[in-house]
């Protein structure tokens, strides 16, 4: 047996252990529902990845394995600089709940070279995980990249209009936050955010008119005008 192979052996046997059914039911009521789950605390699993340390290999076996958890644990053991184009096509491919899909989107991909080409390809694909893949894979570099121009962010303005008519609950949400988190970046970026969602919230389209005032609601805040105010 390949030392990856142990090493995924022995993880596993861990988070069996410290998995219940009182965990597993509370994932369920978050709508958090996988084919394999053990039933472990995200705050337990990143523990676990830190003891584990970066490891490309292992989190490619650990993906492998289906297991909720251990794909759960593959964002803070994976490679930024390793990871492929087709590695993150195959992984979104797998998404199963919103979970999944945020912790990679928030925690690995928005670090890699390949973001803005995957907020670009996924924001039209018809799988609901995969289509909110892209705005969640947004929400995470308009987070996280303080060093980003605003340009890719204005240019996505365009992608998130295009998707604020699909009205399924986690594409819908997704895109909501992609613009509250691109308004949250600058002055610039939360005026023309900030014109965005009044032309949804003025839409004849009921789900265009949610996102609209789900953004409005959080970008006109007093504590949110004044952060922008100040970048």
């Amino acid at each position: 047996m390949s030392s990856v192979s142990s090493h995924v052996d022995e993880i596993l046997r861990k988070l069996e252990k410290r998995g219940s059914k009182a965990n597993r039911d509370g994932m369920a009521r978050y709508g958090i529902v996988a084919d394999k789950v053990f039933g472990v605390s995200v705050e337990t699993i990143r523990s676990m990845a830190k003891e584990v340390g970066k490891d490309h290999d292992l989190a490619l076996a650990l993906w492998d394995t289906g297991w909720y958890e251990a794909r759960m644990m593959t964002p803070f053991i994976d490679e930024p600089s390793r990871v492929t184009s087709s590695q993150m096509d195959a992984w979104a491919r797998d998404f199963d709940n919103w979970a999944i899909c945020d912790g990679l989107c928030f925690h690995l991909f928005d670090k890699t070279g390949h973001k803005w080409k995957k907020i670009q390809q996924w924001s039209s694909r018809k799988d609901e995980f995969v289509k909110r893949a892209a705005f969640a894979l947004l929400a995470g570099v308009a987070l996280h990249d303080k060093k980003e121009t605003d340009a890719p962010f204005m240019k996505s303005l365009s992608l998130i209009e295009r998707a604020a008519d699909d009205e399924r609950n986690f594409v819908k949400k997704g895109v909501s936050w992609a613009l509250r988190s691109v308004a949250h970046r600058n002055k610039s970026l939360h005026a023309a955010s900030l014109d965005l969602a009044t032309r949804l919230a003025e839409s004849d389209d009921k789900t265009q008119r949610w996102i609209g005032k789900d953004v409005i609601k959080d970008i006109t805040r007093p504590s949110i005008l004044q952060k922008v105010a100040k970048k």
